[in-house]
């Protein structure tokens, strides 16, 4: 399993905002990833995501390396922020948006950078 491991490692460190969810943004394959995806498109920013249906080692393998037993999990630039009531929870109170707007900051080239 440390091939997946690796997958894991490599997807959270590449993408400054992942949301592993169930289904596409588009088509949420479950009421929690649907809420969680919704906060984060209230926040404005394109956001990466990984459809744990479709990746059923990730499935499998994620919660061990996370910590955390349920999906959808956000993670802004590499951190895990949480599930589904913690996205909302945060978005509903503010603080979600300015953590989301600089993990999009963080992984736009700044100017002057070779990218």
């Amino acid at each position: 399993m440390s091939e997946t491991l690796d997958t894991i490692k490599q997807q959270i460190s590449e993408n400054s905002i992942l949301l592993y969810m169930k289904g596409s943004p588009q088509m949420p394959q479950c009421g929690f990833s649907a809420q969680a995806v919704q906060a984060l498109m209230g926040c404005g920013e394109r956001f990466a995501f990984v459809n744990i249906l479709d990746n059923p080692d990730i499935r499998a393998e994620l919660p061990k390396y996370a910590n955390w037993p349920t999906f959808p999990q956000l993670w802004l630039n590499g951190e895990l922020v949480g599930g589904c009531d913690i996205i909302v929870e945060m978005y509903q109170n503010g603080e979600l948006a300015p953590m989301v707007k600089q993990a999009a900051a963080n992984a736009a080239p700044q100017e002057g950078d070779n990218a």
